[in-house]
């Protein structure tokens, strides 16, 4: 069983205490990676508010993991059942105990605000910010439960087995599936899907793999951290998990190199390129302490392999996922569990750490069941509160910005930032549009044109228009897109 991730039979070492503080603060500078890698995929017009939301997550999703998260995860009250923790709501712990209680909730806060800005990507460009923060606030149920039954003293797939390190099923699944939920209940962009539109261009290539390597960056402290300390012989995990992990994302950027480079002709494509990493990261995940590093290697590619052709299966589907949330966390998340039912090597190093150990090393397939059966538990728990968490937001504020609005850009609908856009025709100036909840589409549609003279610059035209006095029109396809 797992338990070196947190053991609440004993108390956590003064030395173990430090390492986990450092990792959880490794673990949060993910949420800038995120920031990032989502910002710079999207258009230049939602920029600053793909990086707001990665904020608000900290916040709200904080302060609501502190008030009843910490409890339904890990609660060691007297109610507590193999369903979910019951105790320590409004986390605090008297001063002998304050310590351990204190390094294993913030960690777990850590892991907790990740799990949700993952979804964030998946709703890029098309969700109000209100309803957003309202999320972040609530969808801290969809993970503490998931954590408890992992890793939780008296968790139900515990008990039978499961095996997840570092979080690929409780995290990573669990913000793969709560993204498809998201983005389907969403609907595609404005002209996603329409052939006629022009190519969609990224607001930052630059900061999409800046990034992808602070995430990578971060990606050490979950799997390395999950160790929960470095006593005894817990360095001896954590230095194998670091090496693992570094080869799981090995083998996913050599699968998504040379997809992008069969695919693209002989180019590598930004977004495959990241996917393939990050998938590779997300297989490892769950194995990370449990495998040697040539199967690092070996678990990473899968994952790439399954998550890379995935995008464009999505894309075939009509599935808006705009940063590839699906795949690179879902997908290869699914993978990673199943993973550990034939890789797994029994531990040496600690006698208690698990009960089962990978088929290929002789191992039985009751633990594949397991943790097949982990995966279906994790998706489906996912995709139901995911559902009824933001149909009770769209029934409170609403989900997604109006036509207008999106046109228009969330920077300026939600932030004020003006980056000198055209706006549409027919529509009252649009620069208080902010204020106007009730807005309908029905002002213009696609088929409408827009005017903008001369002094305004166009992102795509500003360069060609210099010059010129004449009135420019656009159709709302090319807005949409800038």
């Amino acid at each position: 069983m797992n338990d070196t991730k947190i053991d609440y039979e004993g108390r956590v070492e003064n030395e173990d205490a430090v390492w986990i503080l450092t990792n959880s603060f490794i673990i949060l500078t993910m949420q800038s990676g995120f920031g990032l890698l989502e910002s710079g995929m999207v258009s230049l017009k939602n920029e600053a508010n793909i990086m707001v939301k990665n904020a608000v997550d900290v916040v709200f999703g904080g302060l609501s993991y502190w008030m009843f998260g910490y409890a339904f995860s890990f609660g060691k009250g007297s109610l507590s059942n193999p369903f979910c923790g019951i105790g320590n709501f409004f986390t605090d712990a008297e001063d002998e105990e304050m310590g351990h209680v204190y390094a294993e909730y913030f960690f777990q806060l850590s892991f907790a605000t990740t799990a949700t800005t993952i979804v964030s990507g998946a709703m890029a460009e098309r969700i109000k910010l209100r309803a957003y923060i309202i999320y972040s606030f609530v969808n801290t149920l969809t993970y503490s439960f998931p954590a408890h039954w992992i890793w939780g003293e008296k968790g139900w797939l515990r008990e039978l087995g499961a095996v997840d390190i570092a979080g690929c099923g409780a995290v990573h699944l669990v913000g793969g599936v709560s993204g498809l939920v998201a983005t389907l209940m969403l609907k595609p962009r404005f002209g996603k899907f329409d052939s006629s539109a022009p190519p969609k261009q990224m607001a930052s290539p630059t900061n999409v793999l800046l990034g992808t390597f602070m995430l990578w960056w971060g990606w050490l402290g979950f799997n390395c951290g999950s160790t929960f300390g470095v006593t005894g012989m817990k360095w001896k995990l954590a230095s194998r998990s670091a090496v693992v992990t570094i080869n799981g994302a090995i083998g996913g950027g050599i699968v998504g190199t040379t997809y992008s480079y069969i695919l693209h002709k002989k180019q590598v494509n930004i977004p495959i390129f990241v996917t393939g990493v990050l998938s590779g990261l997300v297989g490892i995940t769950a194995i990370c302490t449990l495998a040697r590093p040539w199967e690092g290697l070996v678990i990473g590619a899968i994952g790439a392999l399954l998550a890379c052709p995935a995008c464009a299966l999505l894309d075939r589907l009509k599935i808006d996922d705009p940063v590839g949330c699906v795949p690179t966390h879902g997908i290869a998340g699914v993978w990673g569990l199943v993973a550990v039912a034939f890789f797994a090597e029994k531990d040496i190093l600690q006698a208690e750490f698990m009960g089962e150990f990978g088929i290929f090393k002789g191992g039985s397939w009751r633990f594949l069941g397991v943790q097949i059966l982990a995966a279906v538990a994790i998706s489906a728990w996912s995709a139901l509160t995911t559902f009824l968490e933001l149909l009770f937001v769209d029934k409170l504020v609403g989900l997604r910005l109006s036509l207008e609005e999106e046109l228009l850009g969330a920077d300026k609908v939600e932030h004020g930032i003006d980056y000198g856009y055209a706006t549409p025709c027919g529509v009252d100036k649009m620069n208080d549009l902010g204020n106007h909840d009730g807005v309908t589409n029905t002002a213009f549609n696609a088929e409408d044109e827009i005017e903008r003279p001369p002094t305004t610059p166009s992102l795509h035209h500003a360069q060609e228009e210099k010059h010129s006095n004449e009135p420019v029109h656009y159709d709302f396809k090319t807005l949409a897109w800038q």
